[in-house]
């Protein structure tokens, strides 16, 4: 082989390489930026299996539930989402109660899920995901100071690069974003 023919192979191995890499799907499951996989009606995704499973049979943690229950929100499956944190033993955690603000919210009951949230900011004031759906809830009802000290709070959490600060300023400058 020459020189060049080396190089060649060399160059295209690397980037095979890469590419397998950066094209491998990634689900960052247990964080509040990302959902998992939703099921049918009746079905949990189990995150040990990575697979769906009937939902009475289910034996899955807390976690898993509760982070379905946002997975099914973010879905728009709202009442779904209800149910499922219905499920969750532990009912008073900060996610729960965010989690249960958020789907409430989405169904017209801002003032409900505006009392989840804050549940939820007594629990973990350092928590940005619930500051942020916090302060889209005040934009809802028009409170826009409210939501600026929000944003306020998260901008001191996370700065201004974050997410949470991002989507929140975005509804802040324009509630159609909502």
């Amino acid at each position: 082989m020459t020189l060049t023919t080396v190089r060649i192979a060399s160059i295209l191995l690397g980037g095979c390489l890469a590419a397998s890499v950066f094209s491998v799907p990634v689900f960052a499951i247990g964080d509040n930026n990302s959902t998992m996989p939703t099921c049918k009606k009746g079905e949990i995704y189990d995150q040990k299996t990575k697979k769906c499973v009937k939902q009475q049979s289910a034996n899955v943690s807390d976690e898993n539930r509760t982070d379905y229950a946002y997975s099914l929100a973010k879905d728009g499956r709202y009442e779904e989402a209800l149910a499922m944190l219905d499920t969750v033993k532990d009912q008073n955690t900060a996610e729960v109660l965010n989690y249960r603000g958020y789907a409430t919210r989405k169904l017209g009951r801002t003032d409900e899920g505006i009392s989840y949230y804050l549940k939820s900011v007594k629990m973990d004031p350092q928590y940005a995901k619930v500051r942020e759906y916090l302060g889209e809830a005040y934009v809802i009802k028009g409170q826009l100071d409210l939501a600026k000290d929000q944003l306020n709070t998260i901008k001191a959490i996370c700065g201004t690069s974050c997410e949470e600060y991002q989507d929140l300023n975005a509804a802040i400058l324009d509630p159609s974003k909502i």
